[in-house]
């Protein structure tokens, strides 16, 4: 059965250099640092990869983040891998827990999670599983 966890969280994008063989291809690249809160106190950093079409609202990442806090009060980390695309305005996301990667009380944490931004505000709500103790 999932549990849901649900909050906040605030992210701070960096503009990174692409490598030599992607520099002439449109694509740009991140690094992002988040603070979640509300059931998931954690922080974050991850990597990511970003293209904007020439056509207005149509885009596209993919990212990789590694997480570490305090999950319903449960230590430990895991990592997220995004998959996310927008067609002409209407979008559509991928956010799950990488297999095996979560450590300490999370061990064999499995989920997704749905980020939804409202007015600048950024939000969340992660469905997930975790091995009974």
């Amino acid at each position: 059965m999932d549990r849901i966890a649900t909050g906040s969280f605030d992210i701070t994008l960096q503009p990174e250099a692409l490598s030599p063989v992607a520099e002439a291809t449109g694509l740009g690249r991140l690094s992002l640092n988040k603070q979640f809160s509300g059931d998931l106190q954690a922080t974050s950093q991850g990597e990511m990869l970003s293209f904007r079409s020439s056509t207005a609202g149509s885009a596209g990442y993919v990212a990789m983040e590694r997480v570490q806090g305090h999950l319903h009060g449960r230590h430990g980390s895991f990592v997220l891998q995004h998959s996310a695309s927008m067609a002409q305005g209407e979008a559509s996301q991928h956010i799950t827990v990488v297999p095996d990667s979560a450590t300490d009380a999370l061990q064999g944490l499995r989920g997704t999670m749905q980020i939804t931004i409202d007015n600048g505000q950024h939000s969340y709500r992660f469905a997930y599983q975790l091995p009974q103790t």
